[in-house]
């Protein structure tokens, strides 16, 4: 791998059953590996599926992931890629009602609001225009909605850290 290497996670949040060998198929074709997802049934939505997996590669690992899941009906996923050096971190997020969201992160995961972004919700003549307009760039519509997939439920797998720092 050239470049600055970095980590990140997919987070399917819900996919039908169906879909999920072309998901890991398409995952694996970016990540240049046989992807094997381990798919428990996803409680916030009977019927779908939800699987997670934690990668490394390349700083734009993350968009290419993103690029390659995006637009698949009835998905909704997330992916994430840390901070690497020479780089921002980022997250993107898609549900089928409100497409892909892009934010760029800080080491901490933080979403960023570029100073252009916040200079716009500025001139918004109204204290409820800026608040729309912040909302929108931190993704609060996105996350609203991904909030109840975010969580597994009872039985599912857990990922727990082994090494800090």
């Amino acid at each position: 791998m050239a470049g600055a290497i970095t980590r990140g996670v997919l987070f399917v949040h819900s996919a039908p059953r169906a879909l999920c060998p072309h998901l890991e198929w398409a995952a694996g074709n970016v990540l240049g590996l046989r992807l094997s997802m381990d798919w428990t049934e996803q409680p916030a939505a009977p019927g779908m599926f939800r699987a997670e997996h934690s990668w490394q590669g390349t700083s734009g690992t993350g968009a290419r992931l993103a690029s390659a899941l995006r637009g698949w009906t009835h998905l909704r996923y997330e992916v994430t890629e840390d901070a690497s050096h020479g780089s921002d971190g980022a997250r993107w997020s898609h549900t089928p009602e409100l497409g892909i969201f892009h934010a760029q992160t800080d080491v901490h995961g933080n979403v960023v609001v570029p100073e252009d972004r916040i200079r716009a919700a500025l001139e918004q003549a109204d204290a409820g225009g800026v608040r729309e307009e912040l909302a929108l760039a931190l993704g609060q519509a996105w996350d609203d909605e991904l909030e109840p997939f975010r969580y597994a439920g009872a039985g599912a797998p857990v990922r727990w850290l082994h090494r800090v720092g």
